[in-house]
């Protein structure tokens, strides 16, 4: 089989991890408009879910195996446990895709084996390859990951993958599950690994760290150093704790690094083959989807894709950087995707020229949707006389990328000032179509369009995030709020753009309760459907 040593493979766990950071759950249509861009962006494997976790992860993981994993796209790829029934559920959710993968996994650390698995060294180096033999059941590609591998005994953790190979895994994954390792630590791991199971040259060796002390992407490197080929990754980073290693990092420290890195696959310094298959261009536009869908912030100083990754505030650095770019920027903002501010459209451009547009920019979107995106466009040329790219992606990001609208805002308005208590009316349409209005007073505006919301909406949640950003520079600049709320544990995130902050703090605020009321919705339908279940059995006994 061919190991793909010559370049790194790019394996986007985005909508599997990336989902288990804190109130970045998605719905299906998300996690499929997510896989469409990774797919653009040109990751060599996505994985979609863990399907045996829940129906709606099965279901997500099934629609992206039949859209995404198309002939010619990249490979679709389903979590598992070492377990019979986890296995058989990712295999079915993978069946459609044209190259399909199951991961399977099972912790190697004696703190796991004792404390989560109590299990013995002898029971699970039973299990792991029993298990990859049965995914091999299923897909010919088969990747198993030895959990916590990094705080593993090494001469263990050779048996058990040169078992899990000779059992048939195709992919071998050395995670850093709890981010615990330095550089040198983890390039010796792989260089070990390497050196020490006899059939490591019949697969790929992949890396998936989480960054709880700000070393994943750095350990990474190090790992590819030393014989890596996969890197797994989440767009911004995001995961639990502290995230994974973030994919835009890695891609553009291979790409400006090269001449660095191309000796280590066997090549000249100066070679100016690309070491991914990443298109860099569609960098800044994944980043700004995932960032949009999970309510995940980006920090302004993020390295590659922050606001601020290709400003400038220093004199010095001013005036060297309009001399000649290459003194204080290392890499073209045009690399990953950000163009010019550039004036694009305006309140006379018509339908046709801002579908034209969209396209241009890289969006693929149905009819429906573009037009309830020219509906706001039109909305938007009339209060703001200069539209931008930027204007234009934050339109389409808002308006078609929302939850079921259950609940909708029908009027907001609000009276504040120095001398007034800030009050606030809202009408709202209720899911059987109603529409009720009601006001409230606040501590602020905000906060007084939220109590009259929850009058309405009456869903308990505490608000535990609000943030307002900027899209353009300008008195006329479209806001975005992203605002996170929590309900029984579980955190939902609400997102929206608007020239009038108010009115993108309310919808943003809808947006998070509609997921909110929806997730109630299915949680009473599932219980629902159980007790029918149970009183089916009662009266058949």
């Amino acid at each position: 089989m061919t190991t793909n040593q010559d370049r790194i493979i790019i394996f986007d766990t985005t909508l599997r991890d990336g989902e288990q950071s804190p109130g970045a759950a998605l719905n299906i249509d998300e996690k499929l408009t997510i896989a469409r861009q990774l797919s653009r962006l040109g990751v060599d494997v996505i994985e979609a879910g863990f399907p045996y976790s829940s129906p709606g992860d099965f279901e997500a993981v099934q629609k992206i195996a039949e859209t995404v994993g198309v002939e010619g796209g990249p490979t679709i790829c389903g979590l598992a446990r070492t377990t019979r029934a986890d296995i058989e559920a990712a295999g079915k959710a993978l069946k459609p895709a044209a190259k399909a993968r199951i991961h399977t996994f099972i912790a190697t650390s004696d703190i796991h084996l004792a404390y989560k698995l109590k299990k013995t060294r002898a029971e699970v180096l039973a299990i792991a390859p029993e298990m990859v033999a049965y995914a091999k059941t299923f897909v010919d590609d088969v990747e198993f990951s030895p959990e916590d591998a990094g705080r593993s005994d090494p001469e263990f953790l050779y048996q058990v993958l040169e078992a899990a190979i000779a059992a048939g895994a195709t992919t071998i994954n050395i995670p850093d599950t709890v981010g615990y390792t330095t550089p040198a630590e983890f390039g010796a791991l792989i260089r070990g690994i390497k050196e020490n199971v006899p059939n490591i040259d019949q697969a790929i060796i992949s890396v998936h760290g989480h960054n709880d002390l700000g070393l994943a992407v750095a350990n990474f490197l190090e790992a590819v150093k030393n014989g890596a080929r996969q890197l797994e990754c989440t767009i911004n980073g995001i995961g639990e704790r502290a995230g994974n290693a973030a994919l835009e990092e890695l891609v553009m420290a291979l790409h400006v690094r090269r001449q660095y890195f191309n000796p280590f696959f066997g090549r000249p310094p100066e070679s100016e083959a690309p070491l991914t298959n990443i298109d860099t261009r569609q960098i800044y536009k994944t980043s700004r989807l995932v960032s949009n869908f999970t309510g995940m912030f980006v920090q302004p100083n993020k390295a590659i894709v922050g606001a601020n990754a290709f400003a400038h505030e220093s004199g010095i650095h001013q005036d060297g950087v309009l001399k000649n770019k290459l003194t204080y920027e290392i890499m073209d903002a045009q690399l990953i995707g950000l163009t010019d501010n550039q004036i694009v459209l305006g309140k006379l451009s018509g339908r046709h020229a801002f579908q034209t547009r969209l396209k241009e920019l890289g969006f693929d979107i149905s009819d429906e949707e573009v037009n309830k995106a020219f509906l706001k466009f039109k909305d938007l040329a009339d209060k703001k006389k200069e539209i931008t790219d930027w204007d234009l992606e934050s339109i389409v990001n808002s308006e078609i990328q929302q939850p079921p609208e259950l609940f909708r805002l029908e009027l907001v308005q609000v009276s504040c000032g120095d001398r007034s208590r800030p009050t606030a009316t809202v009408s709202i349409r209720t899911p059987s179509g109603e529409e009720l209005t009601d006001a409230a007073i606040g501590t602020g505006p905000v906060d007084a369009v939220y109590r009259a919301i929850n009058r309405v909406v009456n869903v308990p949640n505490d608000l535990i995030e609000f943030s307002v950003q900027s899209v353009t520079a300008g008195i006329d600049a479209i806001g975005e709020v992203t605002i996170r709320l929590r309900h029984e544990g579980r955190v939902y995130s609400g997102h929206a753009a608007n020239t009038d902050i108010i009115v993108a703090s309310a919808e943003a605020y809808m947006n998070a309760l509609n997921r909110l009321y929806a997730a109630l919705q299915s949680n009473a339908e599932r219980l629902n459907s159980q007790s029918d279940r149970v009183s089916e059995v009662v009266a058949g006994s």
